[in-house]
């Protein structure tokens, strides 16, 4: 299939063949990273124009908001919340620089642990494509560019990479921080400021501009936007990344000018840290004068931006020690990071640094498990588990490379509490032996599992907190991007990621990285699923020799091959792709199978 689109495309969406344009459009990534990263202007301005005209990468600008995004129902101001396969064939030639943009929707969502809601703008679908497409030219240039200490909102970086980044700034000497946090960042963003910083060619700017500019459709009344960058594009993430651009610089600059005897240059910058995830951030540096001229010199920094520090949520700690009315530690991205004194048999330094969940998420967690319970007061002990259990795993799976034994501990006991009472509430004229006999059973030398029975075997089970294993999580390389070409260390990183589930990160090793339906490697950015390769439907068993990991949209096109939805089309081929030199080997205790 040629990059430049016939007058008449005969095409279906299903038999499109998503591997070939894949490795096209990444290419086409790679070469744009490497001429950034030399400064070859030139060249990269011709390889954005080129992979924006191309066919492949329409298509998978229009796959990712349509079948992958998790927020891809939710409609703009036209409505529309999906598009039919030719519909969506319909819009590829229609993603063109210059395009009329529609306004964006307001949608308010609550904030997690707090009563304050947070303003969205979603955009109609069509704009939501085309910001997908230019985020495909745009973000492998400043992935590049990017300082190796910004980790919010980038492929391939994690809140706990910031964590871990974090602990290495003070694990040997303990540090005085800045923990600061930018006031309504994405609000206030100056637009001309933000296009000036851009440099890029004048249609990218003047899109980027209109999508700025196109104003807010709240409760049917209009609002025009001259600032900030609306939560809810898929392009203002990477925006609000740019405006950010520059910070850590700007103080290893200040860092070189500290007038400290013995120590060159780089080791002045090394001693000086500002690890930033989005909009929140701390500096950290043994000497607190250091430390409040480092929040005077960012204050100044962020007023190019039209920005400024949020001063409730702006505090000066030091980790080991009280300063002034301050108590040691501080949180960061739902951490607690704190520093003890111990003897010199327990550590040379004469402390340790523990990270553990802090005490507002710990709280915010069992508010939440103590809320679904108290709404399943009256539904089947099966729905209670089925929907406790992703919320106790995926919180669980985020904090499981901290010191989090005890506050596991400590929510699972609260739970059972919860959980008692909701059974006593059930049978109130039931005594205690009963209640427990009835609901709780013993699996595994465990005698108190809150599960389901049927047939004398355990059907559904709820997931306790302290089962989860403790992993330290091994931070990302330095100035390391997923756009430099090294998929296998990308790949088996994905792999080792403390927020993806042990079920999936299994059948990812086994997998060797790779999707078995369209065998490209998984990147970052991919939506990955667990299908069954003999359909339950058709009598296929929920155990890891029938599982495999696939793209979204892979698994999406393997089930209409399945026929289990009724339909015969499909994804590279009109007939269903027969499994290829199947291989079965252990992985701990469990039989798992890849492909060759």
């Amino acid at each position: 299939m040629s990059n430049t689109q016939p007058k008449k495309l005969m095409v279906e969406w299903h038999l499109i063949n998503w591997r070939k344009l894949e490795r096209r459009v990444y290419k086409l990534q790679k070469r744009i990273y490497r001429a950034s990263q030399r400064g070859d202007v030139k060249a990269l301005r011709g390889l954005q124009k080129t992979l924006m005209k191309s066919w492949s990468a329409r298509a998978l600008a229009v796959r990712r908001v349509t079948q992958d995004n998790q927020g891809k129902k939710t409609a703009g101001v036209d409505g529309i919340k999906s598009l039919t396969p030719k519909q969506r064939l319909a819009i590829i030639p229609k993603l063109n620089l210059g395009s009329k943009v529609s306004p964006t929707r307001r949608v308010w969502i609550p904030k997690p642990g707090t009563e304050e809601k947070r303003p969205l703008g979603i955009p109609t679908m069509k704009d939501r494509a085309l910001q997908a497409l230019v985020k495909m030219a745009l973000e492998p240039e400043w992935e590049a560019r990017f300082e190796p200490n910004s980790y919010g909102f980038r492929p391939g970086r994690s809140c706990h990479d910031a964590i871990g980044a974090i602990y290495n700034a003070i694990r040997l000497k303990p540090k005085y921080v800045l923990d600061a946090d930018i006031a309504k960042c994405f609000d206030r963003i100056d637009h001309e400021a933000l296009l000036n910083k851009l440099k890029t060619f004048p249609t990218i700017r003047r899109q980027i501009r209109a999508w700025l500019k196109a104003g807010v459709i709240d409760y049917m009344q209009y609002f025009e936007t001259s600032e900030g960058t609306p939560q809810g594009g898929v392009i203002s993430p990477l925006l609000a990344n740019i405006a950010l651009h520059g910070m850590e610089e700007r103080i290893k600059q200040y860092s070189e000018t500290l007038p400290v005897k013995g120590r060159s240059k780089k080791q002045k910058r090394e001693n000086l840290s500002l690890i930033r995830y989005a909009d929140d951030f701390v500096i950290l540096h043994e000497d607190i004068t250091v430390v409040q001229r480092c929040k005077e010199i960012i204050s100044e920094w962020l007023k190019s931006m039209g920005l400024e520090l949020k001063p409730s949520k702006t505090r000066l700690a030091h980790t080991l020690q009280r300063y002034e009315q301050e108590e040691p530690g501080f949180d960061f991205l739902g951490f607690t990071i704190r520093q003890f004194r111990v003897g010199k048999y327990h550590s040379k330094q004469g402390f340790k640094t523990f990270i553990t969940p802090s005490k507002t998420k710990k709280k915010v967690h069992y508010e939440q498990i103590a809320s679904i319970i108290e709404a399943h007061g009256a539904a089947p002990q099966e729905a209670l588990i089925t929907h406790l259990n992703p919320i106790i795993r995926g919180w669980a799976n985020y904090y499981a490379t901290a010191v989090s034994k005890v506050a596991y501990s400590d929510i699972d006991k609260l739970t059972y509490q919860k959980l008692i009472a909701w059974a006593k509430h059930r049978h109130p004229k039931k005594n205690g032996r009963w209640i427990s006999k009835r609901y709780w059973h013993t699996i595994g030398g465990d005698n108190w599992v809150f599960a389901t029975r049927k047939g004398g075997k355990t059907s559904l089970r709820l997931l306790s907190h302290a089962d989860t294993p403790i992993v330290r999580h091994v931070k990302v390389k330095g100035e390391s991007s997923p756009y430099d070409g090294n998929l296998i260390y990308w790949s088996s990183r994905m792999g080792k990621n403390p927020e993806m589930p042990p079920r999936v990160a299994k059948l990812l090793n086994a997998q060797k990285g790779k999707c078995t339906y369209c065998e490209m490697y998984f990147r970052e950015s991919d939506v990955m699923e667990v299908d069954h390769i003999i359909p339950k439907s058709k009598g296929g068993r929920n155990e890891y020799k029938n599982l495999q990991l696939l793209h979204r949209h892979c698994h999406d096109t393997k089930t209409a091959n399945d026929s289990s939805l009724g339909t015969k089309s499909g994804c590279n081929s009109a007939k269903p792709k027969p499994p290829i030199k199947p291989e079965w080997f252990w992985i701990d205790d469990m039989l798992v199978m890849r492909y060759a």
